[in-house]
């Protein structure tokens, strides 16, 4: 049987359609491709949409823990700009509910106006044959929700003249306390 492509897009409901766009716009520097009032649609690359909001007027939030979608991932292609995002984010007032390396990833979790969780990472490998490899390793079945990480540490030092990728390479062989499952995971 054939797989996907891609995965094409994310389509939300809530009673708040436009603080919800607004927030979208902001965190992944989006732009709208169409707003009405029944539905809008943003991307942030050549694709038509990436994410579509429905106006739904009772539309109530999951109360956590609860069955379904945990978080909604987005990819950086640089750990330069996650720190950056992260940086501008903040600095717009909109703080992060958790931070993780994941060992696969560098993740900054951020919870939308609906209280839906978004993932904001940077690959730790180069190449996704040694993501893979790392997946299916000893070292990730040990621990394999991560362990955290200050963001603001990781900036300060990309600032100070460090490179980006010592300090990737630092995340990826970073050791610390498992951590379990939150929320926002």
């Amino acid at each position: 049987m054939p797989a996907p492509q891609k995965l094409a897009h994310v389509v939300l409901f809530s009673a708040q359609k436009d603080a919800l766009r607004d927030w979208y716009l902001k965190v992944l520097s989006a732009r709208v491709q169409l707003d009405s009032d029944l539905i809008v649609f943003v991307a942030y690359d050549d694709e038509h949409h990436r994410i579509a909001i429905a106006q739904v007027d009772d539309a109530k939030a999951p109360i956590p823990p609860a069955t379904g979608l945990a978080h909604i991932a987005f990819t950086f292609t640089k750990l330069d700009d996650l720190l950056q995002t992260f940086d501008d984010l903040r600095n717009d007032g909109i703080e992060p509910v958790w931070t993780v390396n994941h060992g696969t990833t560098t993740s900054i979790y951020y919870a939308d106006p609906d209280g839906n969780n978004v993932e904001l990472q940077v690959d730790n490998f180069a190449t996704s044959e040694e993501g893979n490899a790392y997946l299916r390793s000893d070292r990730f079945a040990a621990n394999p929700i991560g362990v955290s990480f200050d963001p603001q540490t990781y900036l300060t030092r990309l600032r100070n003249g460090e490179p980006s990728d010592w300090l990737i390479e630092e995340l990826a062989r970073a050791e610390g306390e498992p951590i379990g499952l939150t929320s926002a995971g």
